[in-house]
């Protein structure tokens, strides 16, 4: 099974990411994003940071963890590699979710730079399970 695919969208991008639990689409989605910021191969585990997000609904908690992720990157220049879920709550009324990321301090000098992604957005966003597998549809401003 692959992690994600990206999706053409006129003046955006998205990516179409693939998990067998919500765990999985979540670090999925994580590592598809920062696949279209940079080339990950060449980012190194030199730091951790913790991040803690909690949304209304699985949707929002999902967009809350990507734009959470890129304030890291825009504010303190962070790109991860590693995820560790720590803990998933799924609860309807307020899901919530905790992690590890793993990664370093991007640096043009050896870090690609691909795309500069503003937001992940609602627009088209779907998270749903079909068979055992869940899926999500995500679009970036870029």
């Amino acid at each position: 099974m692959k992690t994600f695919e990206v999706i053409d969208i006129s003046g955006d991008v998205g990516i179409r990411v693939f998990g067998k639990s919500l765990e999985e689409l979540f670090v999925n989605a994580a590592v598809g994003m920062y696949s279209l910021i940079t080339d990950l191969e060449g980012v190194k585990p030199e730091k951790s940071i913790s991040i803690s997000v909690e949304s209304n609904s699985l949707e929002g908690l999902l967009v809350s963890w990507l734009n959470e992720l890129i304030f890291q990157f825009d504010a303190y220049n962070f790109i991860g590699k590693g995820i560790e879920i720590q803990s998933l709550t799924p609860n309807p009324k307020s899901p919530s979710l905790k992690a590890i990321i793993s990664g370093e301090e991007f640096d043009t000098e050896r870090h690609e730079r691909k795309l500069l992604i503003k937001a992940a957005t609602y627009h088209r966003l779907k998270v749903k399970k079909a068979g055992d597998v869940w899926q999500a549809d995500i679009i970036f401003d870029i």
